[in-house]
């Protein structure tokens, strides 16, 4: 499906984009969209606060309108959905019933919600999962064409980029004032999601990449001894056997989301329009 064949817009004319969620990552996105970015053009934003996200914006070359989920998905070809997972549906439905790119690293909220790839598959929207924080996923992907025995992630977190996650108040887990490393979860990757749905999308990524979010293994701990966000993963196929490691430095806004990860998102939208696409 192609946007601007959808619109009849030209190929050679900016595709529009809106940001649904203003914080660690869509601020990035939109200030690298306003700084430039071949192809495509910052159309508005969507946000529960207009005035902070007008103060965002405030050094940009061009300020863009604050406006609904639904007048995103009206005005712009293309919508990054970074906001809470609670607000998922809410921007993704309007966008993929106009079939509109929905470009996105909620990758656990998608998992939630796989009527929104019904959604698509019915309108003729798109969903771009970006890669957000992990690595590897061209290598999973190229593993799931032929047969993969097992996938098995470990993430290990400071405690503070943990905080917050219902499975820890839900199972009165306690991880101030650490002094080893705490396990804290052990499950599915769909478990995973549900239980820490703001720190490991990346888990949930990698289960749709893969042999699904039920099949996918995780371990969560709480460590006090590292300062990134670390998640290691390890694949047994029959094509290749590969294990790899990614240390993310964590946002200053917002610790359990990585600095890559709006560059992730950035990343994926020149993608959109370049001439040359690399990996899978």
């Amino acid at each position: 499906m192609e946007v601007a064949a959808t619109r009849g817009a030209s190929m050679t004319a900016d595709w529009r984009v809106g940001i649904a969620g203003f914080g660690a990552i869509g601020s990035k996105v939109g200030a690298a969209l306003d700084r430039g970015i071949e192809g495509l053009a910052l159309e508005a934003v969507c946000v529960r606060d207009a005035a902070r996200a007008k103060g965002q914006m405030a050094g940009f070359r061009r300020a863009v309108d604050v406006c609904s989920a639904e007048a995103l998905a009206e005005r712009c070809e293309v919508v990054v959905e970074c906001a809470p997972s609670a607000a998922f549906v809410g921007i993704a439905a309007p966008a993929l019933r106009r079939k509109r790119i929905l470009l996105t690293v909620s990758a656990a909220a998608l998992i939630e919600h796989p009527e929104m790839i019904e959604l698509a598959a019915k309108s003729g929207g798109r969903i771009i999962l970006a890669t957000g924080a992990l690595l590897g996923l061209d290598a999973v992907r190229a593993a799931a064409e032929g047969t993969i025995r097992s996938v098995r992630m470990v993430t290990r977190k400071p405690p503070l980029s943990l905080a917050g996650a219902p499975y820890l108040a839900e199972h009165g887990i306690a991880i101030d004032n650490l002094t080893a490393p705490l396990l804290v979860f052990s499950g599915t990757a769909r478990e995973g999601a549900r239980g820490f749905p703001a720190n490991v999308n990346v888990a949930a990524a990698l289960g749709l990449a893969g042999i699904g979010p039920d099949r996918t293994e995780l371990e969560i701990w709480a460590d006090p001894s590292v300062d990134r966000n670390t998640h290691t993963i390890i694949v047994d196929a029959d094509s290749a056997r590969f294990s790899m490691t990614i240390e993310n430095v964590p946002s200053e806004e917002k610790p359990g989301t990585g600095r890559i990860t709006p560059l992730s998102v950035i990343a994926a939208l020149r993608a959109l329009r370049a001439p040359l696409r690399v990996g899978t």
